[in-house]
């Protein structure tokens, strides 16, 4: 089995200052399956972030929408460079988005990341597999 694309489903409070924050990010807009409940977001042609207002998010699940301060998941996306994984994380946190924590640089793996403008927690990785000393 091989899984051909990927969804993400995060909810938000509110969709329109979501996809502005994201296309600032420099991401498009799926608009086929967007509208005023949802903002696809595309990450590449295969991974997509499906953004849902909290009340159509819950329409999916029957367990409620977590609030506050909790965290559930954290998403971490790969990048072609340690300049790129900076670029997006300083434009998050340029456009209202906070600093998750100090960049981390493991020789082999870059890190940086961010808390979006929803709370979600984004790590931002460049990885060179080629530079794992074993």
């Amino acid at each position: 089995m091989k899984i051909n694309q990927i969804f993400v489903n995060l909810p938000v409070k509110d969709i329109w200052e979501t996809k502005e924050f994201w296309t600032n990010l420099g991401f498009s807009v799926n608009e086929q399956i967007s509208d005023e409940r949802a903002v696809c977001i595309m990450m590449n042609d295969t991974i997509s972030i499906m953004f849902l207002t909290e009340e159509f998010f819950e329409t999916f699940s029957e367990r409620p929408v977590p609030k506050g301060d909790t965290t559930q998941v954290l998403v971490a996306i790969g990048l072609d460079s340690r300049e790129e994984v900076d670029q997006v994380v300083n434009a998050a946190v340029a456009n209202g988005a906070t600093q998750h924590e100090e960049p981390q640089d493991h020789g082999w793996m870059y890190q940086n990341s961010f808390w979006d403008i929803n709370g979600h927690g984004w790590n931002v990785i460049f990885a060179d597999p080629s530079q794992i000393l074993s």
